[in-house]
């Protein structure tokens, strides 16, 4: 491949056969768009720009859109994959129940700030505004799954069992 050229994803074949009964289901491509986003994802592990570019042509619209929609979600991953993306839940909500706490507990243990990942690829550690568990906060989203009624305890126990 030159400089400057990127390389082109295509869908397996058992994902065009998904997305032509999307489109069954949807009134237009454009509104096909998060479920592609979410195959995307779900094939490709994460939302490169090329995957974007895929989206967009599968859609009938620009990457620039695709891009303004994955950014906007926290349900898109943008980078590259780890094995741990730590989503703190920093709402009011949350806020009021010590997330602040939690979140420099675990800048502190992991050793990167709020918006990084750590060197060798295990952890990402993200702010996020609502994941929409406002009565079990503070609480966090690791990949799938909700962790609530966060302590330093807990939060410790967790870290443990993932870094062994």
């Amino acid at each position: 491949m030159s400089e400057g050229e990127t390389r082109k994803l295509a869908w397996k074949e058992e994902t065009e056969r998904e997305i032509e009964d999307l489109r069954g289901r949807y009134p237009t491509s454009h509104a096909l768009l998060l479920p592609v986003l979410w195959l995307a994802q779900r094939d490709f592990r994460w939302i490169s720009p090329e995957a974007m570019e895929l989206v967009a042509e599968t859609c009938d619209t620009t990457a620039a859109h695709v891009y303004s929609l994955a950014t906007f979600y926290t349900m898109f991953e943008l980078e590259k994959p780890i094995r741990y993306h730590i989503q703190v839940c920093n709402n009011l909500s949350c806020s009021l129940c010590g997330s602040e706490g939690i979140l420099a507990h675990l800048e502190e243990k992991l050793g990167i700030r709020a918006g990084e990942a750590t060197e060798d690829g295990r952890f990402r550690l993200t702010a996020v505004e609502c994941l929409a568990s406002c009565g079990t906060g503070p609480m966090m989203q690791v990949n799938d799954r909700y962790y609530e009624n966060l302590t330093i305890e807990k939060v410790d126990a967790l870290l443990e069992e993932w870094m062994a």
